[in-house]
């Protein structure tokens, strides 16, 4: 299909022939930055942020309009002799210039020189002088904050960082700690308003134990709420300690100095309020270290004694082994000793034996010789111990015949 063929192509000639962004920016850069090579402009500083390589970026602002701005080159800081500071009045010499990469406009500041305080600046010297004068920031009526919370109420933006990185530290420093996060937005005009509900709602329910006020870094513009007066005194007239966690460390505002307690970073408030049950943990920690290691060298020592004493007690079982050892020898010896004396008593009845069988009768009578019995049974040695007409009996080696005397 041919571009023609659309309706919001159709009729579109050459001279209408689009062209890329890239070209309309160089003809806009063309046009704009020779009709203003140099430029003088008296306004406000905001979002300052030097770089590590010296150049400056900030910008420039009055009641009704902002431009950015940067001043190049690593001597950019050297070259300024004061402090750049947001809220700063100051006034700038510079050319526009247009940054394609994004298609914005840019002064690009060469020469730059103080003018003042800037509004807010004054604004806020002006409240802060009042509030003081009040005794609002008298340290005398600023309260302890607890001990050992239980429940803390952080009123802060639910989806900001601040409070992610508070959540993280409370949850590894003491997570038995109950958090309220009391929404609110942080920035803008309806900020101071939620702030003081938040501020109110905790103290009227009793909601906490200490409340903290929380937001990070930004812009003086950004944290310009927490400089409200009518917040500065909800925080005087909370029953309940408040401590300001605004911004950073380098970050002052009004809610700081009436607080209770100002916390250099929303981080350093959440080390903070958690910072005694740290403390209470760690030292129940090192005592139960303690105390384990008491336990374990009194047990080593027990066990030495009981070694000890063991090597010079003689087991039950060692003395039955050794007297069934002394039953195996004696045995032993009984058997050796019984066989020597039945090899002796063998001997000794083999000898018997053997004289016994040189005068038995049977052998005399093997070699010829007879026996004569009477009836009786006697042997008859002498032919006068037979009567005549007796019967008696000879005995032969193979048998006994019967005779009678004569």
């Amino acid at each position: 299909m041919d571009q023609d063929d659309l309706p919001l192509f159709r009729g579109l000639s050459e001279t209408r022939k689009p062209i890329t962004v890239s070209e309309l920016t160089s003809r806009i850069k063309g046009v704009l930055e020779p009709a203003f090579s140099e430029v003088w402009i008296q306004a406000e500083i905001s979002n300052y942020r030097p770089a590590a390589s010296g150049h400056l970026y900030f910008s420039l602002k009055d009641s009704g309009s902002t431009i950015a701005a940067a001043m190049f080159g690593a001597g950019g800081k050297k070259r300024v002799s004061f402090e750049l500071k947001d809220g700063m009045q100051v006034l700038c010499r510079g050319k526009v210039s247009i940054y394609a990469p994004r298609g914005n406009y840019q002064l690009i500041v060469d020469q730059i020189e103080p003018l003042g305080a800037g509004a807010l600046q004054v604004a806020f010297e002006q409240l802060k002088a009042k509030l003081q004068s009040e005794g609002l920031f008298d340290p005398r009526r600023k309260r302890a904050l607890p001990l050992f919370p239980k429940r803390i109420a952080v009123v802060t933006s639910p989806s900001g960082a601040a409070i992610q990185d508070m959540l993280n530290i409370l949850r590894r420093r003491a997570p038995h700690l109950e958090v309220l996060v009391v929404p609110a937005v942080v920035q803008g005009a309806e900020a101071p308003r939620q702030l003081i509900r938040g501020l109110e709602a905790v103290n009227q329910y009793g909601l906490a134990d200490v409340v903290i006020l929380a937001r990070g870094g930004g812009s003086i513009e950004d944290l310009w709420c927490f400089n409200d007066e009518a917040l500065a005194r909800a925080i005087a007239a909370s029953k309940l300690p408040v401590v300001s966690a605004v911004g950073h460390e380098i970050d002052f505002t009004i809610s700081d100095f009436v607080s209770d307690l100002r916390a250099p970073t929303p981080s350093a408030a959440a080390e903070i309020v958690s910072g005694h049950w740290v403390d209470v943990s760690r030292q129940i920690q090192q005592g139960s270290e303690r105390m384990r290691g008491f336990i374990l060298r009194d047990l080593a020592n027990k066990k030495n004694v009981l070694a000890h004493l063991s090597a010079r007690v003689i087991s039950p079982l060692d003395k039955l082994r050794e007297q069934m050892q002394r039953i195996d020898e004696w045995s032993l010896r009984l058997e050796r000793a019984t066989r020597n004396t039945f090899e002796r008593r063998k001997l000794a009845f083999g000898q018997l034996t053997g004289k016994l069988e040189a005068l038995s009768p049977l052998k005399v009578l093997e070699r010829g010789y007879a026996i004569v019995r009477s009836e009786k049974g006697s042997v008859l040695r002498k032919r006068a111990d037979a009567k005549p007409g007796e019967s008696f009996s000879v005995v032969f080696n193979d048998g006994e015949s019967k005779a009678k005397f004569t």
